[in-house]
């Protein structure tokens, strides 16, 4: 289903490119050189969709370039808060680990037997 709808997208896209490119085959000269237009120092000779072609697709990468230091802060944002996220992570089953011991621990001392409080004087004293 997803490639479909990419070719219902793609295909028309494609072509009105290649339509665009026919239509505008005829060779342009641009020059780099704003003090010379007679004989200017760098000129580049090119098919006219050619010449739009690159802009466009320099257009895309600086845009995409700028979007993404534009989100700086945000990536910044995220790997800080999954940094925490993976300490506070890592402290919950240090917790749970401990607390395990402690009720290991507690359960032991439970079972065992207590020791009768007439062999304790101190407190065979107090239940007097």
């Amino acid at each position: 289903m997803r490639t479909f709808l990419k070719a219902i997208v793609l295909v028309p896209i494609a072509v009105i490119a290649i339509a665009f490119a026919v239509a505008n085959r005829e060779v342009v000269s641009i020059s780099f050189d704003p003090f010379s237009a007679s004989a200017p120092a760098f000129a580049l000779v090119a098919p006219l969709f050619l010449v739009i072609f690159i802009l466009l697709m320099a257009g895309v990468v600086i845009g995409g370039a700028a979007s993404w230091l534009g989100q700086s802060r945000y990536r910044r944002t995220a790997r800080r808060s999954q940094i925490e996220a993976d300490d506070l992570r890592d402290e919950v089953e240090r917790l749970r680990t401990e607390l395990a011991v402690q009720a290991r621990q507690f359960s032991e001392r439970m079972d065992r037997p207590s020791v009768p409080t007439s062999q304790v004087p101190a407190l065979a004293a107090y239940e007097a």
